[in-house]
């Protein structure tokens, strides 16, 4: 009873992160509904802190989110495992197709058959949490979308100098999500470090 529950309170989940991210990518409404929805929950912090220091705790926000969402959905040990089996596999073929064993060569190629079963395992495994992480993340980026949208906001970055942070900084990149990606990393880094979520060698 209570694995079918946790399986249906799974694919909610899913549906519900699937939904956002998709909804985002083809609804400029969407993308407006869901953050006006934000803006009653988290709406005040700009009237406390600084922009820039905002983006700093969504940062923090999702990347603690992020991190707990893959240390208890993903098999590390799993993962760490056929990572190694598949560097021991190319070490053996790169070996086998040097010595010129075809033999050796196709019998390994079998084996890569065999193991894809296991490398579809993997794959999935690691894009399960992206929509898990949607639910959170993608609310928090449509509130900044659209309160910047709507607000003249300007930092001052080293080497560009004060800029407004919905312009463009290179392709699709702009300057407000490029520092969310700067306080990030470190942040990110930091909160597995603490919570010693593994990690892939």
């Amino acid at each position: 009873m209570r694995s079918r529950i946790v399986e249906s309170i799974d694919r909610v989940a899913l549906s519900v992160g699937a939904v956002l991210t998709i909804g985002i990518m083809v609804s400029h409404e969407f993308r407006v509904a869901i953050g006006m929805a934000m803006e009653l929950v988290i709406g005040w912090l700009p009237e406390i802190l600084p922009f820039h220091m905002v983006l700093f705790v969504l940062a923090a926000i999702t990347g603690l989110y992020a991190s707990l969402i893959q240390k208890y959905t993903m098999d590390w040990d799993f993962l760490r495992e056929q990572q190694v089996k598949m560097r021991e596999f190319q070490a053996e073929l790169r070996a086998a197709q040097l010595a010129g064993d075809q033999a050796r060569v196709q019998q390994l190629q079998n084996k890569q058959l065999e193991m894809m079963g296991d490398q579809s395992k993997m794959m999935k495994m690691q894009l399960k949490p992206m929509a898990y992480i949607g639910i959170v993340s993608v609310p928090l980026f449509m509130w900044a979308y659209l309160y910047i949208d709507q607000h003249s906001i300007t930092m001052v970055f080293p080497f560009w100098g004060e800029q407004n942070i919905n312009q463009i900084v290179w392709g699709p990149i702009i300057y407000w999500f490029y520092w969310y990606f700067v306080c990030s990393i470190p942040i990110s880094q930091i909160i597995r470090k603490a919570l010693d979520i593994g990690g892939m060698e």
